[in-house]
C-alpha cells in the first residue's frame, strides 16, 4: 500500500464520515485523482479535477511570469486569504504617484477596507487567534503543514462553539499541540506551555475537552520521534542515532516504555548510544535538552540496562 505524506491529509470543512469507519481524515491521491479514507482506504471519490495550472516554471521567476492569480487559500488567515486588500503605497498600477486629491479618499478606503474584513465579533476574534497561532508555530519552528491543521481544528472548534468561556491563547496552544501530535512532529506540553504562558494543567484539560467534543483520537507520542531532535542538539552523529532508536524498539517489546513519558525514555537511550559508541555526553546535558530531570533519565537507564542486558549490546 502506497505510504501517505502527512501534506496528502485533506481535512474539508464540510465533510461526511467514512460509511465504513466513521473517519473524518481523507488522502487526496493526485495521480490516481481519488479521494479515499486516510484509516481504512475505502475511495469515496474519483474522477477528480486538476485545478493546477495548465503551465510548468522551472524557477521562481519563471513561476511570477506565467501566473495570473493570486496566493491559495488558506485555513491560518481569518479570510482565508480571499478578499482583496488596498496596497499601502500611494501609486496606480502603472507606478506614478496618487495625486494628493486622492490620497484622503484611497486612505478612507483602506480604513473602510480593513474594518468591513473584521466587522463581526467573531470574525475579529479568529484574527485575533489566527495571528497568535501564527506566533506560536514560529517560535515552535512548525512548518506550514502543521500552522495549517493547527488552524483548521481552532475554526472546528469556533464554529462547534467550544471557544467560549475560555482563553483564545489556550485554546490556541492546545491547537498547535494537537496538530503537532497529529502531524508526527512531537512537541511537549512544556515546550507549548513556555511559549504560550499556559499552564500545562490547562493545556492538558483543553485537550482532553476538545478531543472528546471534536472526535480526534490521537496515538501516544513515540519516545523514537524525539530522537533526532534531541541528538540533533547534543550534536551526536548519526549513528548513535540510529542505535538509541534500536533501543528504544527493543524496549517497546519488552513492554519497558508502558506508563513512562516518552521523553525520559528517549533521553535514556540516547544516553546509552552514547556511552556504545564512544560519544559519551553527561546526564544533566541529556537532561536539560529533553526537559525532563536528571534522575529520570537515571531511572530510566537502569531500567534499560538491568531488566533487558541485550538492549544495551
Amino acid at each position: 500500500m502506497k505510504q501517505t505524506r502527512q501534506s496528502d491529509l485533506y481535512f474539508p470543512e464540510e465533510y461526511e464520515p467514512c460509511p465504513s469507519c466513521n473517519s473524518t481524515e481523507r488522502v487526496v491521491d493526485s495521480q490516481r485523482a481519488e479521494v479515499s479514507c486516510a484509516r481504512c482506504g475505502l475511495v469515496l471519490d474519483e474522477n477528480l479535477i486538476d485545478n493546477g495550472p495548465e503551465w510548468r516554471a522551472f524557477d521562481h521567476e519563471q513561476r511570477d511570469k506565467r501566473t495570473r492569480v493570486g496566493a491559495p487559500s488558506t485555513y491560518a488567515i481569518s479570510d482565508k486569504g480571499l478578499t482583496t486588500v488596498i496596497d499601502w503605497k500611494n501609486k496606480d498600477i502603472n507606478g506614478r504617484s496618487i495625486p494628493e486629491t486622492k490620497r484622503a479618499q484611497l486612505y478612507r478606503l483602506r480604513k473602510l477596507n480593513k474594518r468591513m474584513r473584521v466587522s463581526r465579533t467573531g470574525e475579529r476574534n479568529l484574527a485575533l487567534a489566527l495571528s497568535e497561532l501564527d506566533r506560536f508555530s514560529s517560535r515552535l519552528g512548525l512548518p506550514r503543514s502543521v500552522r495549517e491543521d493547527a488552524a483548521f481544528i481552532y475554526r472546528k472548534a469556533s464554529k462547534n462553539n467550544l471557544i467560549r468561556g475560555r482563553s483564545i491563547e489556550g485554546m490556541v496552544a492546545t491547537s498547535i499541540y494537537m496538530s503537532c501530535r497529529r502531524c508526527n512532529i512531537p512537541r511537549t506540553l512544556e515546550e507549548v506551555s513556555e511559549i504560550s504562558n499556559v499552564s500545562k494543567k490547562q493545556l492538558g484539560r483543553n485537550y482532553r475537552f476538545l478531543s472528546r467534543q471534536l472526535n480526534i483520537k490521537l496515538k501516544p507520542t513515540s519516545p523514537s520521534d524525539y530522537v533526532p531532535r534531541f541528538a540533533t542538539k547534543l550534536d551526536l552523529s548519526g549513528e548513535v542515532q540510529s542505535k538509541a532508536i534500536d533501543i528504544i524498539a527493543k524496549s517497546k517489546q519488552s513492554g519497558l516504555n508502558v506508563g513512562k513519558g516518552p521523553t525520559g525514555v528517549a533521553a535514556a537511550a540516547l544516553y546509552i548510544a552514547s556511552i556504545l559508541l564512544g560519544e559519551r555526553i553527561t546526564q544533566k546535558v541529556v537532561a536539560d535538552v529533553a526537559g525532563v530531570t536528571e534522575v529520570t533519565v537515571r531511572n530510566r537507564y537502569k531500567e534499560l540496562a538491568e531488566h533487558d542486558s541485550s538492549i544495551c549490546m
